[in-house]
């Protein structure tokens, strides 16, 4: 008789910080940091995205909290997730403290994929940010110079692809297309 061990958040505080670990249903996944490529190119979108992150007020869109790698937990038992961006909509807010993590799923969430990574971040973690609430969903490959965006809609809800883009040209992206993202910025080391 085989029986399987369950991860637990004690687990998952025991990786080292030069490791990436989450945890969906007692799945321990457990990553290297990410490599340059990829942490540019989360910086680059980050920085490019700052204005939605000011009050609003002047020409600067605002309305926006967006965190690097913030740790999401989810459930009971929890599912703890870390993307590579995620913003909330100022009024959802949740936060008058500075706590380790965050309960409230975001507005919107950035993964940049990487090979190792794929797989992890387009069938668990999509499914999660999708049940737990999250409206809208990046994926972007810095290796195939791509953005995907999907919107969530729909009861039961489901992920709607809103569009794909590649290349050097700027694009206008909900829930940030009041200003456009250049994204040959998100492909240049």
């Amino acid at each position: 008789m085989t029986t399987e061990t369950r991860a637990t958040y004690a687990d998952l505080l025991a990786v080292p910080d030069t490791q990436v670990a989450e945890l969906i249903d007692g799945e321990l996944f457990v990553t290297p940091r990410p490599a340059i490529r990829h942490a540019r190119s989360s910086s680059r979108l980050g920085g490019l995205l700052a204005s939605f992150d000011r009050e609003v007020g002047g020409n600067a869109p605002g309305g926006w909290i967006i965190l690097d790698e913030p740790e999401l937990h989810f459930g009971a038992e929890p599912k703890v997730l870390i993307p590579d961006l995620a913003g909330w909509r100022r009024e959802r807010w949740p936060l008058d403290a500075d706590p380790m993590y965050m309960t409230v799923a975001p507005d919107w969430v950035c993964e940049v994929v990487s090979p190792s990574t794929e797989w992890w971040d387009r069938s668990r973690k999509m499914q999660v940010y999708l049940t737990e609430g999250v409206r809208w969903l990046w994926f972007v490959n810095p290796i195939l110079e791509t953005l995907e965006a999907y919107r969530r809609q729909g009861t039961p809800a489901a992920w709607m692809t809103i569009g794909v883009w590649s290349g050097p040209d700027a694009a206008a992206i909900e829930p940030f297309e009041a200003l456009p993202i250049e994204l040959a910025r998100l492909w240049t080391l």
